[in-house]
């Protein structure tokens, strides 16, 4: 029992190290193209940005969690985590388009903003897992 772990153990290292990259990069990018500081607003209390980034964080773990799943490549994991994090990005857009004041509720607080934005990216990322193939 124990040696299938060790056997599996570089692999296993292989995979969460580069998922946990792609969701570093990911947050990166989303935190430096969105209008506000959610982790600065998170750490005031903002229940709304932090509802919005949750549901952020978890839409793209969901593809990422797949892919590694389906995978039997480290590349094509990659790829998919790559086309994940472009999809997660336009579910942001897409959220400022439906609420074009979501620059403004967020650093308010307003919660239902940050529940439809982090219900947004849950489903997006829902979906997005179950074509992966």
């Amino acid at each position: 029992m124990f040696d299938q772990v060790l056997n599996n153990l570089p692999g296993f290292a292989m995979y969460f190290a580069a998922a946990i990259a792609i969701l570093a990069v990911f947050l990166t990018v989303y935190t430096f193209l969105t209008p506000y500081d959610e982790l600065a607003l998170i750490r005031q209390g903002n229940v709304a940005a932090a509802v919005s980034l949750s549901g952020t964080v978890l839409g793209i773990a969901l593809p990422v969690a797949t892919a590694i799943a389906v995978s039997h490549n480290l590349a094509i994991m990659a790829g998919w985590g790559v086309l994940a994090c472009v999809i997660q990005l336009a579910v942001f857009a897409a959220a400022r388009l439906a609420l074009p004041n979501l620059a403004q509720d967020i650093p308010q607080g307003k919660v239902a903003s940050g529940v439809f934005v982090a219900s947004l990216s849950l489903g997006i990322g829902l979906i997005n897992a179950a074509c992966i193939v």
